[in-house]
């Protein structure tokens, strides 16, 4: 059944529309990402080591902390967000990309990927956020798109929103619901290409990774031009795994920096790849498996309890989706060329994850829960105990 743009708008878009800015900004430090300490990780990055290095895409956040000490339901205190990114950019929201997704542990969601699966595009943003604000970010994100886009060629209007989630209630009042239609908007407004923030941010704001604050990460890789100068960046949520796992650049960190928060593995991650290699949704998805290996290098071994969801999208071969031509040519790389952009891939989600735990701070939360970032100058002494610190 269709429904009028004006009833829809009464229903959805007025409150979605009247973005907010955060509650209060992210704790204001230097930022030091991994790579400054000296951590040797292979392949060569992008300009700005991010998923915007990829040409067009764009991400934005909304993040929101506020109050300290007993947990109020409903009150606080407040350590969550919302990640967007939109895979072609505000100026071609309405250009699908085409994409594949693959779960390595379901205990998780992101909301879409049935039509993924089946139609091989992603149509819209990618949001992210705690696991109990999926169903408001996912219908913010339908008032989003119904402001910015058109109805199709029929003046049908459709919606299947790839939203997804970790779980932030350790620090975050998850059951007070504050994540709110405006917060989704807001992160979508503002989301542009340039730098982009990691750590405590977003929907990563209260997460922990390894049992140290984990959040928000980023990275990327380019390929020479003989491997066809393709570039792939990633973005992670990172929100999983035991503290004695973590390894980095081999050397066993969480084992050398004892401490526990969980009883047992209860985290998760969502990772998002982007490339501008022109690839069939098959190929993405067989890049989105790939996520994993760069996964398990931190030490990850994807517990029962973890979500494990990962997204890959290609920005090449714009207007395939176009049904205005009854048939499109595209372009793809074959598929014996491909191990240098999957082992950029592995390589970028690798480093996103170390990213997320090392451009970071301390955090308290709710009922004074505190967790502990990762400590740079322990980090460093176990580089070089281990000869592993680049100079």
């Amino acid at each position: 059944m269709k429904i009028s743009r004006v009833l829809y708008a009464l229903l959805f878009l007025a409150p979605a529309l009247s973005a907010r800015e955060p509650q209060t900004s992210p704790p204001s430090t230097p930022t030091v990402r991994a790579r400054a300490l000296g951590i040797p990780f292979d392949g060569t990055p992008g300009k700005l080591n991010a998923i915007t290095d990829v040409a067009g895409v764009e991400v934005g956040f909304t993040t929101l902390i506020s109050g300290e000490g007993k947990l109020e339901k409903g009150k606080g205190p407040v350590r969550t967000g919302v990640t967007a990114i939109i895979p072609r950019g505000h100026d071609s929201l309405n250009d699908p990309v085409y994409a594949g997704v693959f779960s390595l542990n379901g205990n998780g969601e992101m909301t879409g990927t049935a039509w993924v699966d089946e139609s091989g595009f992603l149509e819209g943003p990618v949001v992210i956020t705690n696991t109990h604000s999926v169903g408001v970010a996912r219908d913010a994100v339908i008032a989003w798109r119904l402001a910015h886009g058109a109805a199709d060629k029929t003046g049908y209007w459709w919606s299947l929103p790839v939203v997804a989630e970790t779980w932030d209630g350790w620090l975050n009042d998850i059951n007070g619901f504050h994540v709110k239609p405006q917060d989704v908007a807001h992160a979508l407004d503002t989301a542009k290409g340039g730098p982009v923030a990691e750590g405590s941010v977003g929907g990563g704001t209260g997460m922990i990774c390894y049992e140290f604050k984990g959040g928000t990460g980023t990275a990327s890789r380019v390929l020479d031009k003989k491997e066809g100068g393709y570039t792939v960046g990633a973005l992670v949520q990172a929100n999983c795994g035991r503290r004695e796992l973590l390894t980095i650049a081999g050397v066993p960190i969480g084992k050398e920096i004892p401490g526990s928060v969980y009883p047992k593995d209860t985290g998760s991650i969502i990772i998002v790849v982007a490339t501008d290699a022109p690839l069939l949704p098959n190929q993405l998805k067989r890049l989105a498996r790939r996520a994993s290996m760069g996964l398990a290098r931190t030490g990850s071994i994807s517990g029962n309890g973890s979500g494990d969801l990962f997204l890959a999208f290609s920005t090449a071969n714009p207007g395939a989706a176009d049904p205005g031509q009854p048939t499109h040519s595209v372009q793809t790389v074959p598929n014996d060329l491909l191990d240098p952009v999957f082992a950029a891939t592995v390589e970028s989600v690798e480093e996103a994850i170390v990213n997320a735990l090392v451009d970071n701070q301390t955090m308290t939360g709710q009922d004074n829960h505190r967790v502990e970032a990762l400590p740079h100058d322990k980090l460093r002494e176990l580089l070089q105990r281990y000869h592993r610190q680049q100079q």
